[in-house]
């Protein structure tokens, strides 16, 4: 048989627990309703002109708007952020301004969509606080600097295009100066005379470098322009090359240029100075227009 006296003390301990666990929960509980109080109490604060939020407040009655800003003087500018239905309230995010210090409440910068009566909706306060020492209204003076010097950026496009107009100047003027110093070099270089422009033939010649056709288009060259200069045009080929070659100033190259042509290897030491001796005082281009 079980024993009695066991049992009634087992319903007295289990029945102490359950006290105490209820004691000890409603104490929790307690705490935690203190804690929400105290954080509810606790006023926010924030600086002038910064933004400041209140989330999740539950407001009993109709849906709340924000009341228009008519007038500019306004120390609290309020902004309804989010809405959510909650019962027969609604839970609001809530966000503010303050443009002057001072403690405000938010209740007073909202109004019921519907028109009616602003009542049964608890106090929102809020502290705006400024960040100026007591009794200073206005921000300290700046104080004077060096300042950068103005204009950095264009004052460097102007060296840098600077830097680019001479340099196509310098590109430009020394082109310039090559291709002057070339053309003179050029200039320098042509024959002055006709002799300096025969000396070359002549020399080839009397090395053998000359060909038998070249020797004979430069011998053709020669009577036509002699033909032209002493006004024989108008005799006859065979008597014009027999007084050509009797010619002081025409006969010596014509001779010389028949022996090389028709006795190649006959001939004895050449003077090409007495050969061009004739031509040494006409322009380089006198042959110009005479047959080849």
């Amino acid at each position: 048989m079980s024993n009695p006296k066991i049992g009634s003390d087992c319903i007295h301990s289990s029945f102490g627990f359950r006290h105490s666990f209820v004691i000890r929960a409603s104490s929790f509980v307690i705490l935690l309703d203190l804690v929400a109080s105290s954080a509810r109490a606790q006023v926010p604060e924030t600086p002038v002109g910064i933004g400041g939020r209140v989330d999740q407040i539950v407001i009993p009655g109709p849906e709340l708007e924000a009341a228009p800003h008519d007038d500019r003087q306004t120390p609290i500018r309020l902004r309804i952020v989010a809405t959510y239905p909650h019962g027969a309230a609604f839970r609001y995010d809530l966000e503010y301004q303050g443009l002057q210090p001072g403690s405000f409440d938010l209740k007073d910068y909202l109004r019921r969509k519907d028109g009616s009566a602003l009542t049964g909706v608890p106090a929102l306060p809020v502290k705006i606080v400024t960040t100026l020492p007591p009794g200073q209204i206005e921000p300290n003076a700046p104080e004077l600097g060096g300042s950068p010097v103005a204009g950095g950026y264009f004052i460097l496009q102007i060296v840098v295009g600077s830097i680019w107009w001479i340099g196509l100047l310098l590109i430009i003027h020394y082109g310039f100066l090559r291709r002057k110093r070339a053309a003179e070099a050029a200039e320098l270089a042509k024959p002055k005379t006709l002799a300096e422009r025969l000396r070359p033939l002549v020399d080839g010649a009397i090395a053998g470098r000359l060909s038998q056709p070249e020797l004979a288009r430069l011998e053709r060259t020669l009577i036509a322009y002699w033909r032209r200069r002493l006004q024989m045009d108008d005799a006859a080929p065979d008597q014009a090359i027999v007084a050509l070659r009797a010619h002081a100033e025409a006969g010596p190259l014509l001779e010389q240029l028949d022996t090389w042509l028709h006795r190649p290897g006959t001939s004895a030491s050449v003077d090409p100075a007495r050969l061009l001796a004739p031509y040494q005082h006409l322009p380089a281009d006198a042959l110009e227009g005479a047959a080849s």
